[in-house]
């Protein structure tokens, strides 16, 4: 009991009743297309909406997981505003502010501190706090952000702890992280589901995870729930995320969708138009002072 648009009805789809002065429908928390004036009404319809809950259910998560995010997982450099690279090489994370910062904007930042008279102490680009320069003072510096809910901070302290072979640690982190939002801590997660690693291997896990990273802009998640999609013969779901993550400048997926064209699944006006993104995408991470700091860090 539907409206053509979708969206619930304003009467119980249980007993029929009209949402009037004192009498307040309640949407299904599920689906959110049925409407009911009382528990007792909902429970007693359950059997009726089950099946087509649980399908609108899987049409809202599709509607969310396809929907092209505005930016990576990345976002902005903070300081020069322009999009993060996807390679994880370009771009630093500061554990005083929780701030990824480009590399362009960091060795800035270097040949201004070193460019006085009396080079001065090592600091952030960003909130110009003194770097640390023990793993004691990471951690500590971490924790402070922890306290405050920090979820990026969790996720760095998880990682310090899964580096270290720390993996009950590492997963106690991540899973705050994640409860907070962060798509590289559910990132982080899928892995340790697919290992095995602290927790037994559960592939149900793994692709919920994904699929959450994906969703928060994740494009290395996003590429690999195309290829989990490809292995079980799902390839138009495959290509979907190919397309998405391509779209955000990833190398890998780009290639994939090479591959897909190549074999028929893909439409040449889709490759090219999912090329012409993807090269906007790659570019758009570019800037003069980036490609000086490649330089620079070439040589030394």
């Amino acid at each position: 009991m539907s409206g053509e648009d979708g969206e619930a009805a304003d009467v119980c789809a249980s007993c029929g009743i009209a949402e009037i002065d004192e009498i307040k429908l309640k949407t299904c928390a599920a689906c959110k297309s049925l409407r009911y004036c009382s528990v007792e009404c909902q429970k007693t319809h359950r059997p009726q909406h089950k099946r087509a809950c649980k399908k609108r259910m899987a049409e809202l998560r599709d509607e969310l997981l396809f929907k092209q995010p505005e930016s990576s997982w990345l976002g902005d450099c903070p300081i020069c505003c322009l999009p993060l690279p996807l390679d994880p090489q370009q771009s630093l994370l500061s554990s005083c502010c929780s701030k990824a910062i480009c590399i362009g904007c960091d060795h800035a930042n270097k040949l201004r501190q070193y460019g006085f008279l009396i080079p001065q102490e090592p600091s952030c680009a960003f909130c110009r706090e003194p770097l640390p320069e023990t793993d004691e003072e990471v951690d500590a510096m971490l924790m402070k952000r922890i306290e405050n809910n920090d979820p990026v901070a969790m996720r760095q302290m998880g990682g310090n702890r899964d580096n270290e072979g720390d993996y009950k640690s590492a997963f106690e982190y991540y899973t705050k992280a994640a409860e907070l939002g962060d798509a590289v801590a559910h990132y982080n997660l899928s892995i340790m589901y697919d290992l095995g690693q602290f927790v037994e291997k559960d592939e149900k896990k793994k692709v919920y995870h994904l699929e959450e990273a994906a969703i928060g802009g994740h494009v290395d998640a996003r590429h690999n729930l195309a290829v989990v999609e490809e292995r079980n013969g799902r390839m138009e779901r495959a290509v979907k995320h190919w397309i998405i993550a391509a779209n955000m400048g990833c190398d890998k997926s780009m290639k994939a969708l090479w591959e897909c064209h190549a074999k028929g699944f893909v439409k040449k006006e889709d490759l090219t138009a999912t090329l012409r993104a993807h090269h906007a995408a790659v570019n758009a991470a570019k800037s003069p002072q980036r490609e000086q700091a490649k330089i620079f860090l070439k040589r030394n």
